[in-house]
């Protein structure tokens, strides 16, 4: 046994994304105690910097110490009860997990179901809801990772609202990548993962709730099923009041690396983050097109930063990824679900998303395809 030192790649897969010097670098700073107050500081800042991110002014704006799946968890364990109705709009393999977290906590999902590729009807919800009054939530997912579609949430989260439904969005892939708005688009549950388009070490899941989504979890009749991802003892860590109470030991490390990729972008700027994703993604649309490739997703709707590629006729899907990895240490995403020996997935997210990568990326697919 030795001293493990991975080799280099370049990462272009769904998650996770290349790591900036300056993030890394964060990692190796000296350790605090979780109660310390400098880290306490941190954890203000950090809040604060996620608030911006996300766009709210939500209080309740944090990282859960785990990666985005407990942020999954964590807003719709806080949300519903046993015997609440909730409308789950699918379209990829995430949906699909949020109808199992619905199900788990004992509620009942009622499914809107898409083709794999396409967005989420908005005239659709529009007809479940109006013809079931008891619906207590709408979740859905708004950059599906799985098919690289990017759902219409402004105008989900509009209809929803009109049916006086809370809201539970997954914004794992979108966050710093394509435009998502808290406040303006009335999302009360949010969640993200640090392994995106924020370029941080995987391992947290940054979440927002709104003040309407607060109320709901102060007033449960049930207790919280898990423990861990309890809002009301979480609260109590991550701000509310001036003295926190233990309630874990949170990953100290990580954060100061999260604290330094959200620095990253505010200095950015989100506007600017979004021109790049979108722009550094034609060039790669451009150059794929170039060798042969297509689109599984339609370009109104297509996701920049995830881009899911149909594997071309006499391609072996595994062959290629492995002989990308392993010549030209590049890796990209096999197909998941109905997309799975299909196609394949490429990210331009966060610091992975460069015209450098895409160049690389395109002439390494050119010399393996040929």
């Amino acid at each position: 046994m030795s001293t493990f030192i991975p080799q280099q790649r370049t990462l272009m897969g769904p998650g996770p994304s290349d790591v900036s010097a300056r993030v890394l670098n964060a990692l190796a700073r000296p350790t605090l105690g979780h109660l310390d107050p400098q880290f306490i500081e941190l954890m203000d800042q950090t809040g604060d910097l996620l608030r911006y991110a996300f766009n709210t002014q939500n209080s309740l704006t944090m990282s859960i110490s785990a990666p985005g799946s407990a942020g999954m968890e964590a807003c719709i364990v806080n949300l519903i009860e046993p015997g609440d109705t909730v409308v789950v709009c699918i379209n990829g393999v995430f949906g699909m997990r949020m109808k199992e977290n619905v199900t788990r906590c004992g509620g009942t999902a009622i499914v809107i179901e898409s083709e794999w590729g396409e967005q989420t009807s908005p005239e659709e919800l529009e007809n479940v809801l109006q013809a079931n009054d008891n619906v207590k939530a709408v979740a859905f997912v708004h950059a599906e990772t799985s098919t690289g579609v990017r759902n219409d949430a402004q105008r989900l989260c509009a209809i929803a609202k009109q049916h006086g439904c809370l809201t539970i969005v997954d914004a794992v892939t979108s966050l710093g990548g394509i435009e998502l708005n808290i406040d303006e688009w009335q999302i009360d549950a949010c969640y993200s993962g640090s392994q995106k388009c924020l370029s941080c070490v995987p391992g947290l899941s940054p979440v927002t709730f709104s003040e309407t989504a607060l109320e709901v979890i102060r007033n449960r009749q049930h207790p919280v099923q898990s423990w861990f991802l309890d809002l009301n003892l979480i609260l109590g860590y991550w701000g509310a009041g001036t003295k926190r109470a233990y309630h874990h030991t949170a990953p100290v490390n990580s954060i100061y690396a999260l604290h330094e990729s959200l620095l990253m972008l505010q200095e950015e700027g989100l506007e600017n983050a979004f021109t790049r994703h979108k722009k550094v993604h034609e060039l790669l649309r451009e150059g794929l097109e170039s060798i042969g490739l297509t689109f599984a997703v339609d370009e109104a709707y297509r996701l920049p930063q995830l881009n899911v590629i149909l594997i071309p006729e006499g391609a072996d899907d595994a062959t290629v990824r492995g002989r990308l990895l392993n010549e030209f240490g590049l890796e990209i995403g096999a197909g998941l679900g109905k997309f799975a020996g299909k196609a394949w997935r490429i990210g331009l997210m966060g610091s992975a998303c460069t015209p450098r990568n895409v160049h690389h990326c395109v002439e390494s697919l050119r010399h393996v395809l040929a």
